[in-house]
């Protein structure tokens, strides 16, 4: 797969992202040819999950209905169902993070490597006690039939990381432009503060109170000029982008599935059987649940 033209050194935009900026670091050619190979090849082998917003027991706000989420994910380490709320602490801790396969081996070298850049960027608070890097949300971007039309869901909204210390991405596919925005409140149309071009094998690697709490970040440019056809093949999906990011959730907040609570359990249980048709772990997951009593 080619890579897209690049943007000539001398633009504004490749200036900018050339400066140095503490508490954000880029490398544009982070993947060599071969780890590259690897997890493509990896990524063949998953079969994504189409997740729903809400569940029985984490219904609708009122005035909203339930609806699925813009693309197909997996998770690793850990698994943030959507219907279960995301990490959010320090109230939002509990039955949020289920545990997940672990890292293949090709994904855990490119954590070692980040993980000791990360430790001699962040220091004090930016970089909490037990930090390392423990799942991983693995975002399939491109294109979704709906309703006989393809529609375009390679763009993502502001929003922040929750998850405590640096935050990384591995970027495979289609550029994609990232910006660090200043808005107070999402949609507003405030300052840029940093927008960078995410390239195919890129790693971005941030963190500290002003990547992390003071902005948002968002991608709502992609280029499609090199025609990227990402694995795996998904039903009235193509794929074009896919983003790999990598979290820290303190292992004491993730959770096997059999120890949920007995309506996160009910709520996700459908999705660890859907996991479990093509994962040995998740399969062994459900079998370590106990049958439901009466009360349940």
């Amino acid at each position: 797969m080619a890579l897209p033209p690049r943007r000539g050194p001398g633009s504004p935009l490749a200036r900018k992202a050339a400066q140095r900026t503490p508490g954000h670091h880029y490398n544009a050619s982070f993947l060599n040819s071969a780890d590259r190979t690897e997890i493509l090849a990896w990524l063949g082998t998953l079969h994504p999950l189409w997740e729903e917003r809400f569940s029985k027991h984490f219904p609708p706000p009122e005035g909203q209905q339930q609806r699925r989420l813009l693309r197909p994910v997996y998770w690793l380490g850990n698994w943030q169902f959507a219907c279960l709320d995301y990490y959010r602490p320090p109230k939002g801790v509990q039955n949020r993070c289920v545990k997940a396969e672990p890292f293949p081996a090709v994904l855990e070298r490119q954590i070692e490597k980040v993980e000791a850049l990360a430790r001699r960027m962040f220091r004090g608070p930016d970089m909490p006690q037990g930090w390392h890097l423990n799942t991983c949300l693995v975002n399939f971007y491109g294109n979704r039939l709906e309703d006989g039309r393809w529609v375009d869901t390679a763009r993502v909204g502001e929003h922040k990381d929750f998850e405590p210390g640096p935050v990384a991405s591995l970027s495979l596919g289609e550029r994609a432009l990232i910006q660090f925005v200043t808005s107070t409140r999402p949609g507003e149309r405030d300052a840029v503060v940093l927008e960078q071009w995410l390239d195919d094998g890129a790693l971005q690697l941030f963190g500290g109170a002003q990547w992390k709490e003071q902005t948002f970040h968002r991608v709502q440019r992609v280029d499609t000029r090199a025609g990227h056809v990402m694995p795996p093949e998904l039903p009235d999906f193509r794929t074009r982008r896919i983003n790999l990011t990598f979290r820290y959730v303190p292992d004491a907040h993730v959770t096997p599935f059999a120890a949920l609570s007995p309506e996160a359990r009910e709520d996700v249980r459908p999705y660890m059987e859907t996991l479990a048709k093509g994962s040995r772990f998740f399969r062994e997951e459900l079998a370590r649940e106990q049958p439901p009593t009466k009360a349940e």
